[in-house]
Parts: structure tokens; C-alpha cells; sequence
């Protein structure tokens, strides 16, 4: 038995976030919340989600996992603005999760579990950690992407960079030290990755107060942050591209 009651928005940036990575999702429902792994097909990117029950306003529920085409819920939640109610109600006897919007009912057939299996989240020591505000971020992304598809964060006790080389341009994004929240590192460093997966995101955490950033010299990068008041947490994992990707 499932019975949760959600508001537009947070269902929303829910569907948005885990669509980065995924088309699939398996959704973890507990009695203290809801908690979402996955890995992209080319295990280049993972992301876990947790949410608190209290984010919900309705939450009564048996412990249910439940494997869905994000599209289908995406479809349903778009119809609606930020305030509105989203009610899923699951029962085993039905098999059939019921998505409710206002007057509109949808039933939507769960994905078989066994072909959803969440990944192992990597335990990672990263010796450089930036936080930085999401609006300052996302700029700086979106900065270079208009000239390249793969950015170079580079870091020392004193700054933190955002470099992209072009074919023919490039673009640079330096933040000194005291206009980051906080920085840290080991020592200087610099890895690449794929902005096809950054920008997106993106799109989540650019109206955020902070996102925290976790990288080294060719280690995978982390990024964590909340929105809903706290309530919701995302970790994000994305590998880098070394040398011998190219």
C-alpha cells in the first residue's frame, strides 16, 4: 500500500534531477522516505537521491519499490503549477500505480524490479572541496559550453577555475577565495569532465544557496546539495576524462 501526496514543484525537480542520468528509475519508498540510485548506461554519472517524508504532505505507506519511466510521471507533472497536488497511490492487489492531478487520473504500470538494480555508491577522500553559490556555477558552465564540451576545474589554496579550450575560443571562469563560500585542497589540482552532463543539471541547482563540489587531479567529481528546505539531498557522482578517453 502506498499513499503520498506531493506538491508540483518538488515532484518536479524530483523527475528533473534523476533525468540527467536516467530514463529509468527505481523509487525506494520507506517509512522515514524516499531514496533514488542510479547510474547512467555508460557508468559515467550516478546519482542518489534522499527525501525526507516531512517534504511530503501526505505519506502512508507500506515499504514499496517501485520501478518507473520518468517520462511518464514528467508527462503528468508538467500539466500542473508549482502549488498544485500530486497524490500516487499504489496497492499490490491492482499492481498499478495511480498518478493524480486535479481531475486528471493517470494508471501507470511499474517496471519489472529485477531489471532496476540501484548502483553502489563510490566511497570517495577527494582532496579539493569548493562550495560555491549555484547561480555562480551555473553561469560558468553555460559560459563554456558555448565553446567547448569538455571543462577543466583546476584549484589551488587560493582559487578556484573553470576552463574550457574551444577549436577555436576559450573561456576562463576564476573565482578567488573570497568569493567562494569556502575552498580547500591539498594541493593544486586539475581534472576534466563532460559538460553534456553538467549543464543540465544545472538547470537544479542554479537557484540554489550552495553547492558543494568534491574533485582531484583525474578523480571523479561530486557534487552535493539540497533543495525543499533541506529536506531533499542529492549526490552526484561523475567520472572524469582522462587522456586515453580522448
Amino acid at each position: 500500500m502506498l499513499n503520498v501526496t506531493a506538491r508540483q514543484d518538488l515532484m518536479s525537480k524530483i523527475i528533473e534531477t534523476l533525468g540527467v542520468v536516467v530514463e529509468d528509475a527505481r523509487f525506494d519508498f520507506s517509512e522515514n522516505g524516499l531514496e533514488v540510485r542510479v547510474v547512467d548506461p555508460s557508468h559515467v554519472a550516478m546519482i542518489q537521491m534522499n527525501i525526507d517524508s516531512a517534504a511530503f504532505d501526505t505519506w502512508e505507506l507500506d515499504e514499496t519499490k517501485l520501478g518507473l519511466e520518468l517520462r511518464k510521471i514528467k508527462e503528468l507533472v508538467s500539466l500542473g503549477g508549482p502549488t498544485d497536488m500530486i497524490e500516487m497511490a499504489y496497492g499490490d492487489e491492482t499492481g498499478v500505480l495511480t498518478v493524480n492531478l486535479g481531475k486528471i487520473d493517470r494508471n501507470i504500470r511499474p517496471l519489472d524490479n529485477s531489471t532496476l538494480t540501484p548502483p553502489t555508491l563510490p566511497e570517495l577522500k577527494l582532496p579539493c572541496k569548493v562550495t560555491i553559490s549555484g547561480a555562480d556555477f551555473t553561469q560558468a558552465l553555460r559560459a563554456a559550453r558555448q565553446v567547448g564540451d569538455l571543462v577543466n576545474f583546476s584549484i589551488d589554496a587560493n582559487t578556484f577555475t573553470v576552463h574550457v579550450l574551444g577549436s577555436t575560443d576559450s573561456v576562463t571562469v576564476a573565482f578567488d577565495k573570497d568569493e567562494l563560500q569556502h575552498i580547500e585542497c591539498d594541493g593544486p589540482a586539475r581534472s576534466q569532465y563532460s559538460l553534456t552532463y553538467l549543464v543540465p543539471l544545472s538547470k537544479i541547482f542554479g537557484g540554489l544557496e550552495s553547492v558543494n563540489i568534491g574533485f582531484g587531479e583525474n578523480y571523479p567529481l561530486s557534487m552535493s546539495f539540497s533543495f525543499h528546505d533541506g529536506a531533499a539531498e542529492v549526490q552526484y557522482f561523475l567520472a572524469p576524462r582522462v587522456e586515453n578517453d580522448y
